[in-house]
């Protein structure tokens, strides 16, 4: 995961645009990048797309990555999915006044994400912890 990108996702969250953990914001880049890999499961041999229709989603992506790693209980897991799914919508939202911004067809993609790691992303949750 490269520097900038944690820096950005970092920034959105201390600005407000994106929802996520007071530790996410204070987190060092060293720390993130140990956390954080994007978006996809660490290893995985199928890796989403980091855009969906234009609009970047790599920040909500890393937000997500942190707070599996840090969450123990399932609440914690399924936090994480809605954060996941609200900050994608934020962004959609924030994009939608770009004429080539398909928004329902993101918010729809943004779904299908959001499904993908509520039935799907327990193994990755999971991993680690005793």
């Amino acid at each position: 995961m490269s520097t900038k990108d944690l820096q950005k996702a970092q920034e959105y969250a201390i600005t407000g645009v994106l929802y996520a953990p007071v530790g996410f914001k204070l987190a060092t880049i060293k720390e993130l990048k140990e956390i954080c890999n994007g978006c996809g499961s660490a290893g995985s041999w199928f890796r989403p797309p980091a855009k969906i229709y234009g609009t970047k989603i790599l920040s909500c992506c890393n937000i997500h990555d942190f707070m599996y790693n840090n969450g123990r209980t399932i609440e914690d897991k399924e936090e994480a999915d809605r954060v996941f799914h609200n900050n994608m919508n934020r962004l959609i939202t924030r994009d939608k006044h770009k004429f080539y911004k398909p928004t329902w067809l993101q918010r729809r993609r943004a779904l299908k994400y959001y499904m993908a790691v509520k039935h799907f992303g327990g193994e990755a949750f999971w991993a680690g912890k005793n």
